[in-house]
């Protein structure tokens, strides 16, 4: 399984390529800010075709390139359903300040909109894409649409946004963001998954779940019966 990332834009978002191996099929997960030339370097350095873009969620840093990724190359963009709205208006789940910053960081090209293949993704669902099945995992707290991409693979290697990172867990303060929600998707979902699987954050670096069970101050609170926020 090849496992291809780079961070994009300000708020180093870790944009995601998955593949079998080189020369084959690929999904993209999470492409943000200007993250078009790194995704475009790695296909060629690895001789991969994308078929299909995938959001953890719809936060700006995450879905900034989706229109121009998915129209671009011809394939379909996944997001929940609960997170859609955010394609069209990402102003709907950001703070004041980074509502006030956005006009000075957009280029004249950028597009805020639905791709025209946009397919909506729900919980425990199985997608079939690249030679992977992927289990979808809602995850809800940090976004009322958050999930987690589950490669059901050797060992299993989980995408999991902005819900759980190395040693933290995303912020819940946005609108669109339950505390209560996350609770109950870290106790619920995350604390489910196996220990052996790799965990692929959207910022940061990866980590497993035996590491993050052990050491992850959030995930302990919420498996003693404590809020982790």
């Amino acid at each position: 399984m090849l496992i291809k990332s780079f961070p994009a834009g300000p708020w180093q978002t870790n944009c995601y390529v998955i593949a079998p191996g080189p020369n084959s099929e690929c999904l993209i997960i999470d492409p943000g800010r200007k993250a078009a030339a790194g995704i475009k370097e790695l296909l060629k350095e690895h001789n991969l075709r994308p078929i299909a873009a995938m959001l953890t969620h719809g936060h700006i840093d995450h879905m900034w390139s989706i229109f121009p990724i998915a129209n671009g190359y011809g394939i379909p963009a996944f997001v929940h359903g609960s997170d859609r709205y955010l394609i069209n208006d990402p102003t709907q789940a950001m703070s004041i300040e980074t509502q006030n910053s956005l006009i000075s960081m957009m280029d004249s090209d950028d597009v805020f909109a639905e791709p025209d293949d946009l397919r909506e993704i729900a919980d425990n669902m199985t997608l079939e894409l690249a030679g992977f099945d992927i289990k979808i995992r809602h995850a809800p707290g940090h976004t009322q649409g958050s999930v987690l991409f589950d490669f059901q693979h050797d060992r299993p290697q989980v995408f999991t946004g902005d819900v759980l990172f190395a040693g933290a867990i995303g912020r819940t303060d946005l609108p669109g963001g339950s505390p209560a929600q996350m609770d109950e998707s870290l106790r619920d979902v995350v604390l489910k998954l196996d220990d052996a699987a790799m965990v692929y954050p959207g910022h940061g670096p990866a980590s497993d779940m035996e590491t993050e069970r052990k050491t992850n101050q959030y995930l302990l609170r919420v498996a003693s019966g404590q809020s982790a926020v």
